[in-house]
């Protein structure tokens, strides 16, 4: 399983959002995702989105929540522990991004943008500010086949 991290960060009710479309060989291809990335050895999920936000969009990271844990399984790709993020606490210039095109996307509206099924679900436990939780993703192909919050089936 690897380890991955990924941070909403939102201002003025919107989220910085990366739209996957510059990266060969992107299991997120077309897709519309917040900025994250692989954890490096020795890091921790913290020191890892703060180096993975600089890296991807420039800015700084100056405060975070730390959300949850979301696990995937999927019959296509390696499991991956998410460690997911939300920040309103920035500074710095955004600049472009080597991945995909970053935009700022009112969160109201980011159900209507190509995305994983799964996102929903924790993009509507990031909003409600639910306490830290465990979420699990089944995929098959690209079809969510089963969610599991905090050890109970959704």
């Amino acid at each position: 399983m690897q380890n991955t991290t990924l941070c909403y960060i939102e201002r003025n009710s919107s989220y910085l959002m990366l739209h996957r479309v510059k990266k060969a060989g992107d299991i997120n291809k077309d897709k519309w995702i917040g900025i994250g990335g692989h954890c490096e050895e020795g890091e921790s999920p913290e020191d890892c989105v703060t180096r993975e936000v600089r890296e991807e969009t420039g800015l700084e990271l100056t405060g975070m929540r730390y959300c949850g844990i979301v696990t995937f399984v999927s019959d296509r790709y390696e499991g991956e522990y998410m460690h997911l993020f939300h920040s309103d606490s920035f500074s710095g210039e955004l600049r472009d991004c080597d991945e995909g095109t970053l935009e700022w996307v009112p969160i109201a509206k980011l159900n209507e943008l190509e995305h994983w099924k799964g996102d929903e679900i924790f993009l509507d436990l990031i909003a409600r500010r639910v306490p830290f939780f465990s979420l699990k993703l089944v995929y098959e192909g690209s079809e969510l086949r089963q969610a599991v919050l905090d050890g109970r089936a959704l």
